[in-house]
């Protein structure tokens, strides 16, 4: 759009121009621009599940990887590696990685995610590179450090099952990314447990319920670190600000910014309403919202 006076510059259907078909949780996956480019999931048939447009024209530049399933809903990243820069898709069945500049595959490491539900954004430090779904588990992947290449370090188990007495040491993360601090490896899991792992073996550190305080299906909680600080935006509307380490949880304040409007079945036991929706963060300030409204709060100190 044309930001003058909002005209239209250019648009695509993913449905009319690339014969996609709407994924099970509508398109969700966040774009991404690298330079002239505008890298996006389209899931279009039959090659085109990431194409790169011309930012500028719309101009198709590339397509790439086969749409034979759901393209799933996690934003694409750029990553350096082994001295190349590397496009990582994460989608239901694989972990890929492509050249940016022309989609195609240097490698990719095959990663099974039932009901397409590759949501939160891959995460990387160094030659480690994480991925977490609660339907898909999660697997941490080594950069090859000599060419463009990544095997499996390890892996955890999905879909943690609490109602049953079951749940597992690793994360099973819905929405929200997981952060890698030095060693170790800091997420929320599907029933709301903060967890700290070990960054190289995936051995449980500690876990904690104090962070969203109802272990449920479907928990979630966004994490942004900012300094020696995590801001965590809880699926309950709240920002709270603590302290994440090897040696546990550290809560420093906690405060309710915005109601939970969404509905789910089977979730809080004050109510089936959550808020899933990531807040943004920019010069100070917090912008966020529900259904109802978008507000806006400052961080600055009184």
């Amino acid at each position: 759009m044309n930001v003058a006076d909002g005209s239209v510059l250019w648009q695509k259907d993913y449905v009319r121009d690339f014969n996609a078909s709407i994924p099970s949780w509508g398109i969700a996956g966040a774009p991404l621009v690298d330079g002239d480019r505008l890298i996006c999931l389209v899931g279009g048939e039959p090659d085109a599940k990431v194409v790169a447009f011309d930012k500028l024209t719309g101009e198709v530049l590339w397509e790439a990887l086969s749409s034979d399933w759901e393209p799933g809903y996690a934003a694409p990243i750029i990553v350096d590696a082994a001295g190349t820069r590397q496009l990582i898709i994460w989608h239901p069945r694989a972990i890929s990685s492509l050249d940016p500049e022309t989609g195609a595959v240097y490698w990719e490491v095959p990663h099974i995610v039932d009901m397409g539900m590759s949501i939160s954004t891959a995460v990387q430090s160094g030659p480690y590179m994480f991925v977490t779904s609660q339907y898909g588990g999660a697997r941490m992947l080594r950069l090859a450090e000599s060419h463009p290449d990544a095997a499996l370090a390890w892996e955890g188990v999905g879909h943690s099952d609490a109602e049953h007495g079951r749940v597992f040491d690793t994360l099973d993360s819905v929405f929200g990314s997981p952060v890698i601090a030095g060693d170790y490896l800091y997420g929320v899991d599907s029933y709301g447990t903060l967890r700290c792992l070990e960054l190289r073996t995936g051995r449980r550190v500690w876990e904690t319920d104090a962070l969203v305080g109802d272990r449920a299906r479907h928990a979630s909680a966004f994490l942004v670190r900012h300094g020696d600080r995590y801001f965590i935006n809880t699926d309950a509307g709240e920002l709270v600000i603590a302290r994440l380490s090897p040696e546990g949880y550290e809560e420093i304040s906690r405060t309710h910014l915005i109601d939970p409007t969404s509905p789910v079945t089977r979730r809080r036991a004050q109510g089936p309403v959550v808020h899933w929706s990531h807040p943004a963060y920019a010069n100070r300030h917090i912008v966020t919202r529900n259904d109802e409204e978008i507000v806006r709060f400052s961080l600055a100190r009184p």
